[in-house]
Protein backbone atom coordinates (compact mmCIF):
# COMPACT_ATOMS: atom_id res chain seq x y z
CA UNK A 1 0.00 0.00 0.00
CA UNK A 2 1.08 3.78 -0.35
CA UNK A 3 -0.13 5.54 2.67
CA UNK A 4 2.35 8.50 2.97
CA UNK A 5 3.57 10.42 0.50
CA UNK A 6 4.85 13.83 0.00
CA UNK A 7 4.25 16.83 -2.06
CA UNK A 8 6.48 20.15 -1.84
CA UNK A 9 6.73 21.64 -4.74
CA UNK A 10 5.38 25.21 -4.85
CA UNK A 11 1.70 25.63 -7.25
CA UNK A 12 3.91 27.90 -9.92
CA UNK A 13 6.31 24.60 -10.11
CA UNK A 14 2.83 22.24 -10.12
CA UNK A 15 1.29 24.61 -13.00
CA UNK A 16 4.21 24.63 -15.08
CA UNK A 17 5.50 21.09 -14.88
CA UNK A 18 1.24 20.04 -15.71
CA UNK A 19 0.15 22.81 -18.07
CA UNK A 20 -2.47 23.63 -15.58
CA UNK A 21 -3.51 26.78 -13.33
CA UNK A 22 -5.30 26.73 -9.54
CA UNK A 23 -8.21 28.25 -8.20
CA UNK A 24 -7.45 31.10 -5.67
CA UNK A 25 -8.54 29.03 -3.38
CA UNK A 26 -5.90 26.61 -3.59
CA UNK A 27 -2.91 29.30 -3.78
CA UNK A 28 -4.15 30.59 -0.62
CA UNK A 29 -4.50 27.59 1.21
CA UNK A 30 -1.52 25.74 -0.37
CA UNK A 31 1.26 23.87 2.12
CA UNK A 32 3.97 21.86 1.46
CA UNK A 33 3.82 18.49 3.11
CA UNK A 34 6.24 16.41 3.96
CA UNK A 35 4.25 13.86 5.30
CA UNK A 36 0.32 13.47 3.72
CA UNK A 37 -1.75 11.14 5.72
CA UNK A 38 -5.63 10.21 4.87
CA UNK A 39 -8.07 12.84 5.66
CA UNK A 40 -6.01 15.59 4.47
CA UNK A 41 -6.32 17.69 1.11
CA UNK A 42 -3.58 17.20 -1.43
CA UNK A 43 -3.27 18.42 -4.65
CA UNK A 44 -4.73 16.67 -7.80
CA UNK A 45 -6.10 17.16 -11.42
CA UNK A 46 -9.16 15.76 -11.74
CA UNK A 47 -10.75 14.38 -15.00
CA UNK A 48 -13.46 16.83 -14.98
CA UNK A 49 -11.38 19.86 -14.83
CA UNK A 50 -8.21 18.68 -16.53
CA UNK A 51 -7.09 22.27 -16.78
CA UNK A 52 -7.23 22.75 -12.69
CA UNK A 53 -5.19 22.24 -9.64
CA UNK A 54 -7.22 21.51 -6.91
CA UNK A 55 -7.15 19.74 -3.59
CA UNK A 56 -9.36 16.88 -2.56
CA UNK A 57 -9.17 14.60 0.29
CA UNK A 58 -6.80 11.57 0.73
CA UNK A 59 -9.17 8.33 1.49
CA UNK A 60 -11.91 7.57 -1.10
CA UNK A 61 -15.86 7.58 -0.65
CA UNK A 62 -18.15 6.11 -3.06
CA UNK A 63 -21.11 8.18 -3.67
CA UNK A 64 -23.36 5.86 -2.52
CA UNK A 65 -21.55 5.08 0.79
CA UNK A 66 -23.71 5.34 3.55
CA UNK A 67 -21.24 7.01 5.98
CA UNK A 68 -17.27 8.16 4.87
CA UNK A 69 -14.56 5.97 4.03
CA UNK A 70 -10.74 6.45 3.84
CA UNK A 71 -9.54 4.01 1.37
CA UNK A 72 -6.24 5.13 0.43
CA UNK A 73 -5.21 2.93 -1.79
CA UNK A 74 -7.16 0.41 -4.73
CA UNK A 75 -5.39 -2.43 -5.70
CA UNK A 76 -5.25 -2.70 -10.13
CA UNK A 77 -5.92 -6.49 -9.71
CA UNK A 78 -8.91 -6.12 -7.72
CA UNK A 79 -9.15 -9.89 -5.90
CA UNK A 80 -7.21 -10.90 -8.03
CA UNK A 81 -3.47 -11.63 -6.93
CA UNK A 82 -3.88 -11.75 -3.36
CA UNK A 83 -0.68 -13.42 -2.66
CA UNK A 84 0.89 -9.64 -4.44
CA UNK A 85 3.23 -12.08 -6.34
CA UNK A 86 5.31 -9.50 -8.16
CA UNK A 87 5.11 -11.91 -11.43
CA UNK A 88 1.50 -11.48 -11.65
CA UNK A 89 0.86 -10.42 -15.24
CA UNK A 90 -3.38 -10.87 -15.25
CA UNK A 91 -6.37 -9.35 -15.22
CA UNK A 92 -7.07 -5.97 -13.86
CA UNK A 93 -9.48 -6.37 -11.62
CA UNK A 94 -10.50 -3.46 -10.53
CA UNK A 95 -12.64 -3.00 -13.29
CA UNK A 96 -15.12 -5.43 -11.71
CA UNK A 97 -14.60 -4.13 -7.64
CA UNK A 98 -18.04 -2.58 -6.42
CA UNK A 99 -16.27 0.19 -4.65
CA UNK A 100 -14.00 1.42 -7.60
CA UNK A 101 -15.35 -0.04 -10.74
CA UNK A 102 -17.28 3.20 -11.70
CA UNK A 103 -14.80 5.80 -10.33
CA UNK A 104 -11.88 3.91 -12.73
CA UNK A 105 -14.11 4.24 -16.10
CA UNK A 106 -15.06 7.88 -15.42
CA UNK A 107 -13.64 9.60 -12.38
CA UNK A 108 -9.80 9.32 -12.80
CA UNK A 109 -6.89 11.33 -11.57
CA UNK A 110 -3.06 12.94 -10.92
CA UNK A 111 -2.29 12.55 -7.74
CA UNK A 112 0.70 14.56 -7.53
CA UNK A 113 3.67 14.02 -5.70
CA UNK A 114 7.81 15.14 -4.67
CA UNK A 115 8.39 10.92 -2.75
CA UNK A 116 6.57 8.33 -1.55
CA UNK A 117 7.04 6.71 1.64
CA UNK A 118 7.03 3.15 2.22
CA UNK A 119 7.81 0.39 4.66
CA UNK A 120 8.34 -3.42 4.96
CA UNK A 121 5.49 -5.30 4.76
CA UNK A 122 5.80 -6.38 8.52
CA UNK A 123 7.15 -3.51 10.14
CA UNK A 124 5.57 -0.89 7.85
CA UNK A 125 6.07 2.64 9.01
CA UNK A 126 8.44 1.89 11.94
CA UNK A 127 10.84 1.27 9.45
CA UNK A 128 10.08 3.30 6.68
CA UNK A 129 11.92 4.70 3.42
CA UNK A 130 11.54 7.52 1.22
CA UNK A 131 11.44 6.77 -2.21
CA UNK A 132 12.32 9.41 -5.02
CA UNK A 133 13.21 10.16 -8.58
CA UNK A 134 16.87 9.53 -9.00
CA UNK A 135 16.94 12.14 -12.05
CA UNK A 136 15.22 14.43 -9.78
CA UNK A 137 12.27 15.28 -12.17
CA UNK A 138 9.53 16.20 -9.79
CA UNK A 139 6.88 16.36 -8.95
CA UNK A 140 5.53 13.67 -11.10
CA UNK A 141 2.03 11.92 -11.28
CA UNK A 142 0.23 9.01 -9.50
CA UNK A 143 -2.48 7.07 -11.17
CA UNK A 144 -5.40 7.76 -9.10
CA UNK A 145 -9.80 7.77 -8.84
CA UNK A 146 -11.96 9.76 -7.08
CA UNK A 147 -15.43 10.33 -6.04
CA UNK A 148 -18.04 12.58 -5.05
CA UNK A 149 -19.75 11.87 -1.20
CA UNK A 150 -22.54 14.14 0.21
CA UNK A 151 -22.82 13.83 4.45
CA UNK A 152 -26.31 13.06 4.81
CA UNK A 153 -26.16 14.80 8.19
CA UNK A 154 -24.89 18.08 6.69
CA UNK A 155 -24.70 18.12 3.25
CA UNK A 156 -21.63 18.74 2.42
CA UNK A 157 -20.43 17.41 -0.49
CA UNK A 158 -16.61 15.71 -0.46
CA UNK A 159 -14.60 14.88 -3.05
CA UNK A 160 -11.79 12.37 -2.23
CA UNK A 161 -9.41 9.89 -4.08
CA UNK A 162 -7.50 7.32 -4.15
CA UNK A 163 -3.82 6.06 -5.07
CA UNK A 164 -3.85 2.88 -7.42
CA UNK A 165 -1.82 0.10 -6.18
CA UNK A 166 -0.20 -2.75 -8.25
CA UNK A 167 2.26 -5.16 -7.94
CA UNK A 168 6.04 -3.95 -6.43
CA UNK A 169 9.16 -3.41 -8.55
CA UNK A 170 12.53 -4.62 -7.51
CA UNK A 171 13.32 -1.42 -5.30
CA UNK A 172 10.28 -1.89 -3.51
CA UNK A 173 10.85 -5.45 -3.07
CA UNK A 174 14.51 -4.87 -1.85
CA UNK A 175 12.68 -2.22 1.19
CA UNK A 176 10.43 -5.36 1.97
CA UNK A 177 7.04 -3.59 0.38
CA UNK A 178 4.53 -5.52 -0.99
CA UNK A 179 3.18 -3.08 -3.54
CA UNK A 180 3.84 -0.27 -5.31
CA UNK A 181 1.93 3.04 -6.49
CA UNK A 182 1.17 3.26 -9.69
CA UNK A 183 3.19 5.92 -11.21
CA UNK A 184 2.35 7.46 -14.25
CA UNK A 185 5.04 8.05 -17.35
CA UNK A 186 4.66 11.91 -18.40
CA UNK A 187 3.52 10.38 -21.94
CA UNK A 188 0.49 8.90 -20.63
CA UNK A 189 -0.92 11.54 -17.91
CA UNK A 190 -3.41 13.37 -20.90
CA UNK A 191 -4.80 9.66 -21.52
CA UNK A 192 -5.22 8.94 -18.37
CA UNK A 193 -7.75 11.83 -18.14
CA UNK A 194 -9.07 11.49 -21.08
CA UNK A 195 -12.37 9.28 -20.57
CA UNK A 196 -12.65 8.76 -23.82
CA UNK A 197 -9.20 6.42 -23.71
CA UNK A 198 -10.49 2.88 -23.95
CA UNK A 199 -10.58 1.04 -20.71
CA UNK A 200 -8.10 -1.41 -22.61
CA UNK A 201 -5.58 1.48 -22.24
CA UNK A 202 -6.11 2.58 -19.06
CA UNK A 203 -5.32 -0.81 -17.32
CA UNK A 204 -2.75 -1.20 -19.49
CA UNK A 205 -0.91 1.26 -17.61
CA UNK A 206 -1.07 -0.33 -14.60
CA UNK A 207 1.85 -1.72 -14.46
CA UNK A 208 4.96 -1.26 -11.34
CA UNK A 209 7.14 1.77 -12.46
CA UNK A 210 10.88 1.11 -13.74
CA UNK A 211 12.79 0.53 -10.69
CA UNK A 212 16.18 2.27 -12.22
CA UNK A 213 14.26 5.38 -12.15
CA UNK A 214 13.85 5.89 -8.54
CA UNK A 215 16.03 5.53 -5.17
CA UNK A 216 15.23 5.15 -1.93
CA UNK A 217 16.72 5.71 2.02
CA UNK A 218 15.60 4.80 5.70
CA UNK A 219 13.98 7.96 7.19
CA UNK A 220 12.78 8.19 11.26
CA UNK A 221 9.66 6.52 12.13
CA UNK A 222 8.48 9.73 13.61
CA UNK A 223 6.61 9.81 9.74
CA UNK A 224 4.41 7.42 11.41
CA UNK A 225 2.69 10.07 13.57
CA UNK A 226 0.47 12.15 10.72
CA UNK A 227 0.54 15.30 13.25
CA UNK A 228 4.23 15.82 12.88
CA UNK A 229 5.37 17.22 9.85
CA UNK A 230 8.58 18.88 8.51
CA UNK A 231 11.52 18.47 5.85
CA UNK A 232 13.50 17.00 8.88
CA UNK A 233 11.30 14.22 8.78
CA UNK A 234 13.13 13.48 5.31
CA UNK A 235 16.46 13.19 6.24
CA UNK A 236 18.43 10.01 5.40
CA UNK A 237 19.13 7.78 8.82
CA UNK A 238 20.99 5.37 6.88
CA UNK A 239 22.54 4.31 3.59
CA UNK A 240 20.51 4.51 -0.13
CA UNK A 241 19.18 1.65 -2.02
CA UNK A 242 21.63 3.03 -4.61
CA UNK A 243 24.83 4.63 -4.48
CA UNK A 244 24.29 8.45 -5.49
CA UNK A 245 27.04 10.96 -5.36
CA UNK A 246 24.07 14.10 -6.05
CA UNK A 247 22.26 15.50 -3.07
CA UNK A 248 19.18 13.90 -1.65
CA UNK A 249 15.68 15.20 -1.67
CA UNK A 250 16.15 16.56 1.74
CA UNK A 251 19.01 18.62 1.11
CA UNK A 252 17.25 20.51 -1.86
CA UNK A 253 14.00 20.80 0.83
CA UNK A 254 16.57 23.48 2.86
CA UNK A 255 15.97 25.65 0.40
CA UNK A 256 13.00 26.02 2.11
CA UNK A 257 14.11 26.90 5.28
CA UNK A 258 14.15 24.58 8.32
CA UNK A 259 13.87 27.32 10.96
CA UNK A 260 11.07 25.81 13.07
CA UNK A 261 11.09 22.40 15.24
CA UNK A 262 8.47 19.87 14.63
CA UNK A 263 6.95 20.78 18.26
CA UNK A 264 7.09 23.96 17.32
CA UNK A 265 5.13 23.18 14.33
CA UNK A 266 2.55 21.54 15.84
CA UNK A 267 1.88 24.25 18.63
CA UNK A 268 1.45 26.57 15.73
CA UNK A 269 -0.09 24.85 13.46
CA UNK A 270 2.00 26.69 10.83
CA UNK A 271 3.51 23.97 8.78
CA UNK A 272 4.29 26.08 5.98
CA UNK A 273 6.61 27.88 7.88
CA UNK A 274 9.05 24.99 7.56
CA UNK A 275 9.64 25.40 4.25
CA UNK A 276 9.14 29.10 3.48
Amino acid sequence: MCGRYVTVSSVQAIEKRFNVQSTPEVTAAWRPNANVSHGEQAPVIASDAPQTLRMQQFGFTPRWAKKQFYMINARSEGDHNKEDDPRYTGAMGIIQKPMFRQSIRDRRCLILADAVIEGPKQQKLTKPYLVYPRNGVRPFAMAGIWDEWSDPKTGEIIRSFAILTTVANTLLQTIGHHRSPVLLPEENEHAWLDLSTPLADITAMLGPFPSNAFNAYPISPEIRDPRVNGSDLLQPIGQRIHVEHEFMLHEELELFGMGESRARNRRSGEQGALFS
